[in-house]
């Protein structure tokens, strides 16, 4: 894994509920993101001194717009397919409009200066393009990547999202990646406070939900710009958002909750999950699209997948515990009710098929893949159901299932 300086980690970590000690030996990617991020959460005028000591790093990122790198036709695994990325990668994104599998892929830089790159893959030749005008730069490492969950009627652009210090809105042409908004969620346009995820609500396209270490959930609406509803909707960070319908949406939390809230009743949300474990933050969270029933959540340090039904809150209906480390990711197939994805430090991603009743020696994953180092990030392509990426290093590879 990454590792920051001791400087950094000591300086920014804010009401963590593990030592500094624990960063330092074992620190998530998804906490070094937002380690990096603290940064934002300054005065904008502290990073002129930002900018003059990344300078050497922005010139590289210029040489790196010409980068086009291409897969070797013949790999080992005839159902794998790995890109090399000059940098290391964390955030990852399907398109949900190109005929072929189509990535964003965001640079995990410790410096201001940051990249996405849009990655193209050729199914009949088995090759990667990224090309050179596809790509922008980025304040700090996207938490989150995301295109538009729906194709635009008679558009061919696409529209994506990120989230790091702002939520920003980009519009990818053929030929170029233009901005198309900035949105903040403070009232004070000189501070910010980081965002560590967010989701794009696939029933209403217009709202967006972000979470935030400053302990609220915002709902945008995007067509209009401005914030729906702001609640406060934890005691400590909030790490994940997930929408479970047009008004409902969960998130987790360092406090160690899953809670439901309703927009048409914000005085109000469900505790749904906690963590059995004292003052242990859950990192991730995924909402079932076919059942909505049914969601997963990961712990810190934790190689447990937590699979809950909201009809009954508290007791989870599974613990998938066949990974040998902690676990970094967990993503629903989009096409089927049943079948989960997961993928973690142990360099492992699992395919679970969650039975009527879980046996009690639990349950086994129904495919494993090897990667060759720490898994970061997962995601399962929602346009192309045959797909599955994967992140780890400075490589992002395709899995097909």
């Amino acid at each position: 894994m990454l590792q920051l300086p001791t400087t950094h980690v000591a300086l920014t970590v804010r009401r963590c509920s593990t030592s500094v000690a624990f960063f330092n030996k074992s620190p998530s990617i998804e906490l070094k993101a937002l380690i990096v991020l603290r940064a934002a959460s300054v005065r904008l005028d502290e990073e002129a001194e930002i900018d003059s000591s990344a300078s050497s790093a922005k010139k590289q990122m210029e040489n790196l717009a010409a980068h086009d790198s291409t897969l070797n036709p013949k790999p080992k695994n005839h159902h794998t397919y790995t890109f090399d990325s000059p940098h290391p990668i964390y955030a990852m994104a399907f398109s949900t409009t190109s005929p072929s599998p189509c990535l964003a892929l965001g640079s995990f830089i410790e410096e201001l200066n940051n990249r996405v790159d849009i990655v193209s893959f050729d199914e009949e030749t088995f090759t990667f393009r990224s090309d050179p005008k596809l790509f922008f730069e980025h304040q700090y490492p996207p938490t989150k990547l995301m295109f538009h969950p729906k194709p635009l009627p008679g558009q061919t652009q696409s529209l994506l999202a990120s989230s790091g210090e702002f939520l920003r809105l980009w519009r990818v042409k053929e030929s170029a990646v233009e901005l198309c908004s900035v949105l903040n969620n403070s009232k004070s346009a000189e501070f910010s406070s980081p965002l560590t995820s967010f989701d794009w609500n696939q029933a209403e396209p217009r709202r967006i939900g972000t979470s935030s270490i400053d302990t609220t959930c915002t709902v945008w609406d995007i067509e209009r710009g401005v914030v729906e509803t702001q609640l406060i909707a934890h005691d400590k960070e909030v790490y994940d958002i997930a929408w479970g319908g047009a008004a409902v949406f969960a998130s987790v939390s360092a406090d160690g909750s899953v809670r439901i809230f309703d927009l048409r009743d914000k005085e109000h949300s469900a505790i749904v999950y906690e963590s059995p474990r004292p003052d242990t933050p859950l990192l991730r969270l995924a909402w079932n699209k076919m059942d909505v029933r049914y969601m997963a959540t990961i712990l810190m340090d934790s190689n447990q997948v937590v699979v809950l039904d909201i009809r009954s809150p508290a007791v989870p209906v599974a613990e998938l515990q066949r990974h040998r480390a902690s676990v970094n990711a967990v993503a629903w197939a989009p096409q089927s009710a049943r079948h989960l994805c997961s993928a973690g430090d142990d360099g492992q991603a699992f395919i679970w098929e969650m039975p009527t009743t879980v046996p009690p020696e639990g349950v086994d994953p129904v495919l494993a893949y090897q990667a060759g180092a720490e898994i970061n990030q997962m995601q399962w392509s929602a346009a192309h159901r045959d797909w599955i990426g994967i992140a780890f290093s400075n490589k992002v590879q395709l899995l097909r299932v």
